[in-house]
């Protein structure tokens, strides 16, 4: 007569001790506790089905409690009662859960990051693939990405309008947006949800930057920065940034690789543009140009014996292998005494853009291309090097001028009048 087994009590399981060789507790209905020697509790459900012996795993102790063990041993004899193999369930389910987390959220997101991120700039890659990291794949990376809704997508947006990041949140949504449609061009998921977001997050607020745009406040700032007692590097930088009115990133970034004497040409890698991904697309491998005044030719010439052996133009003043800080320039002009009211390290372009217009009266065209902003005219975009670019010439020949008049206090004949 077979061995009654009595069935295993709680304290019974946590006090027991491993032994030299593996011990096995029963407790009855095929279910028993194995303890190896090493002092791992492992639960094993042992069934007979279509008259074969099969072995089972539950998981661990004290993670699976033995009233949980009990539980899925009762789930997994009512499976066999109804013909059918627990372990082809559990096989079935471990299948299930491997394609989601292969079809997770995250794995998509990183899939996609790869695929494009050699399209766009090296900059731009690392912020996307960085703000996926911080703020979404924390919430909503494993989960898989057909079983995502709006509601979910949107409550993680929310957490970022919520510590005021809005403009973050709003990217994110765009980014999002890709991720979900490359989900349904590879097959992985139906529809993109950020559809259903439109109107969700907070609007832009738009802020104008602050800008010099009358000639008394003008020449103020431009002898401000040629006294500038600071770093020379930076003094320099102040004393292009109104001469090239480009942005404030790529003036610092600027290389002297890229630097033409002879044509008197600083050539710009459109990759390195703030402009739009599709423009940049379309236009890799070519460059904005900004012809060279004598002015800054100059400037560049005093520059180039205490930089000229770095990478960069401006490098940065801890390590000539990085260029100089984005607050380098914004300190200097708080430094000089201009508020964030009055100027900003953006406020060069604006301040180009007004005065060279109602100042010199050129053609919007000529300072729309040299500004880099798409043009509406067939003639040209904003990655067309080429475009107008005597009459670009011209205009920064006489822009320089015109500011040199201001420091001396000068009157200056407009282009089209001396034309």
């Amino acid at each position: 007569m077979p061995k009654k087994i009595v069935p295993l009590s709680d304290m019974q399981v946590s006090k027991a001790k491993p032994q030299t060789k593996p011990v096995t507790l029963f407790d009855g209905g095929g279910l028993f506790l194995l303890i190896t020697p090493a002092g791992g509790k492992l639960w094993r459900f042992k069934y007979t089905f279509n008259g074969e012996g099969r072995l089972m795993s539950f998981g661990t102790y004290p993670e699976l409690s033995l009233a949980d063990a009990r539980q899925r041993r009762e789930d997994a004899r009512k499976l066999i009662a109804n013909g059918v193999d627990p372990r082809e369930i559990k096989k079935a389910q471990k299948a299930s859960r491997e394609e989601s987390n292969a079809n997770s959220f995250e794995v998509v997101a990183r899939e996609w990051h790869n695929k494009f991120k050699g399209t766009w700039s090296e900059s731009h890659a690392h912020v996307v693939i960085n703000r996926l990291e911080r703020n979404i794949f924390p919430w909503i990376g494993s989960r898989p990405i057909a079983e995502l809704e709006p509601p979910e997508v949107l409550s993680v947006l929310l957490r970022m309008e919520d510590r005021g990041a809005h403009e973050t949140a709003r990217r994110m949504k765009t980014v999002c947006g890709q991720v979900f449609r490359y989900g349904v061009a590879t097959g992985r998921c139906k529809r993109d949800q950020t559809a259903d977001l439109k109107g969700a997050l907070k609007p832009p607020v738009t802020h104008n930057m602050a800008a010099l745009t009358k000639p008394k406040d003008v020449a103020e700032l431009l002898r401000a920065s040629d006294e500038y007692s600071g770093s020379f590097v930076v003094k320099c930088a102040l004393r292009l940034a109104p001469l090239w009115f480009c942005r404030p990133g790529e003036l610092r970034k600027t290389e002297w690789s890229e630097i033409n004497f002879e044509t008197a040409e600083l050539n710009i890698p459109i990759e390195r543009m703030k402009l739009p991904t599709a423009t940049k697309r379309k236009s890799k491998g070519q460059l904005h140009l900004i012809p060279l005044s004598l002015q800054a030719i100059a400037i560049l010439k005093e520059l180039q014996p205490l930089t000229g052996h770095s990478k960069y133009v401006f490098p940065g003043y801890r390590s000539p292998l990085r260029c100089m800080s984005e607050n380098a320039v914004l300190l200097a002009l708080r430094k000089m005494g201009f508020t964030k009211e009055e100027m900003s390290g953006h406020g060069y372009r604006a301040m180009a853009r007004t005065m060279i217009r109602q100042e010199l009266h050129l053609e919007a065209e000529y300072i729309e291309l040299q500004l880099a902003h798409t043009t509406k005219s067939p003639n040209g975009t904003a990655y067309d090097r080429v475009s107008f670019l005597p009459e670009r010439k011209k205009m920064m020949q006489l822009w320089s001028d015109y500011l040199d008049g201001l420091k001396q206090g000068a009157k200056v004949i407009p282009f089209k009048k001396a034309a």
